[in-house]
């Protein structure tokens, strides 16, 4: 792994990612004005469902009015739309077709994908904010690139080109990391990007390749998708020698990623207004204290094609404001999972962590890779599919047997075990980017 990089020169857009929070909020307010005009005025989605809460733009004069009057909105209402009115962008678009410049999509793990309008000169806006990561990961004009092809949230390659880094291009789909890891030894990349299946691959490469050498020219790579697990990430950093930065969705306004602190995901505030709120049943709503678990509900700030604007993304963090140990100012958020995640099994919750713990102390496991299965959020039975390593697994019955009992003491639920092997279970992802934790079947 390429050594300590100084501090010099350590930001791609030092007065953007170093201003002050009153200027950053003062930034948002002026944009969420001109967001509120622009969507009203050209978005048939929001002006209906505007309409039908008696909200018009002239009541939204500030960030305060904003947030006491506009609604949440939900992929389901988006998704109703849709099929009510056929319309593909669900009511969202606000410009002309001919003004697009692109249509990319999610990932569609927990339902069919979601599709994105874009508006871009030099690079997509996803692309353009992630320079400002790849900057603090260490990539600088010249470095080399090695980039995996495909349509998901579009092409990374125009974000790579425009930081000046030399993109190849290669396949680093399941079953392509031996290929990778040749790639790697002849072109010496400074960067690779992966997601998570290709890193519990690459664990079973481990076994007969030199990881250290072939990843010697790294500064650094990203892994989106799943989050990686403690056990997993010591490895990567201690056997492998990479410097790996994870990073999520902002709620789909776009990511957020880690810096060299690798403590929290930074959010880029002059793109998204993110708040963390706590929802009730009936739809009222209070803001979460900072650094309490809430869920996030997030605001497109730089789109003005299809904007989410107070996005209920489900997702369930704790925000901070407080200035990061890298010197960026803006909000870092913690993941703790999604709001449908919870089982409750009995009358007893379980949630995604306790189990991921659970199945990664055992060393045939310790990958996290694993389901929940279940028909619905409360049932009668734990049903868990796990995959092993069998490189590293001599009887399956008793890893079964020691899972189980790990899983009831951090669960206080016995579960009904389905052994797979990793490979086998890897290959039941419906997404190209996402491996479900809670499937139906």
């Amino acid at each position: 792994m390429v050594g300590d990089r100084s501090d010099e020169d350590r930001y791609f857009e030092p007065q953007v990612e170093t201003m002050a929070r009153e200027q950053l909020r003062a930034l948002q307010e002026e944009r969420v004005l001109e967001l509120v005009e622009h969507a009203y005025g050209n978005s048939a989605f929001y002006r209906e469902l505007w309409d039908e809460h008696g909200v018009h733009p002239r009541d939204i004069r500030t960030l305060d009015d904003f947030r006491a009057r506009v609604p949440f909105i939900t992929k389901d209402m988006v998704r109703a739309y849709r099929a009510r009115t056929g319309d593909a962008f669900g009511g969202l678009l606000c410009v002309p077709m001919e003004e697009l410049t692109s249509v990319s999509s999610s990932s569609g793990t927990t339902g069919d994908p979601e599709f994105f309008a874009e508006i871009w000169q030099d690079a997509p806006p996803l692309v353009t904010a992630q320079v400002r990561d790849l900057w603090e990961l260490g990539l600088r004009p010249g470095d080399r690139v090695l980039s995996p092809p495909g349509t998901f949230r579009n092409l990374m390659d125009p974000g790579y080109q425009a930081l000046g880094a030399v993109v190849i291009e290669v396949d680093t789909w399941l079953g392509k990391m031996h290929e990778v890891v040749e790639a790697m030894r002849t072109y010496r990349p400074a960067y690779l990007q992966m997601m998570y299946p290709q890193m519990v691959e690459l664990e079973h490469l481990a076994e007969k390749v030199d990881l250290k050498e072939a990843f010697s020219s790294l500064k650094g790579a990203s892994c989106a998708g799943q989050p990686l697990s403690r056990k997993m990430r010591e490895r990567i950093r201690d056997d492998w020698g990479i410097d790996v930065y994870e990073y999520t969705s902002a709620a789909d306004t776009g990511t957020a990623w880690e810096c060299r602190e690798h403590d929290g995901f930074h959010l880029w505030e002059d793109t998204v207004f993110a708040e963390c709120v706590e929802v009730d049943e009936q739809g009222g709503w209070r803001d979460v204290p900072e650094a309490d678990l809430g869920e996030l509900v997030a605001t497109d700030l730089d789109n003005r094609a299809a904007p989410l604007i107070r996005y209920r993304s489900e997702d369930l963090v704790r925000l901070s404001g407080d200035t990061c140990g890298c010197g960026r100012t803006h909000a870092r958020m913690w993941v703790a999972g999604r709001r449908g995640d919870e089982t409750v099994v009995q009358g007893r919750s379980v949630v995604l962590r306790d189990v991921w713990q659970a199945v990664e102390d055992q060393p045939e496991t310790v990958a996290g890779v694993f389901q929940i299965v279940r028909e619905r959020r409360e049932v009668d039975e734990l049903r868990l599919r796990v995959g092993y390593d069998p490189a590293l697994t001599g009887d399956v019955g008793s890893l079964a047997g020691r899972l189980s009992e790990a899983v009831r003491e951090r669960t206080g639920v016995k579960p009904v075990l389905d052994m797979r092997t990793e490979e086998d279970l890897l290959k039941t992802m419906t997404s190209v980017a996402k491996f479900p934790r809670v499937v139906k079947s």
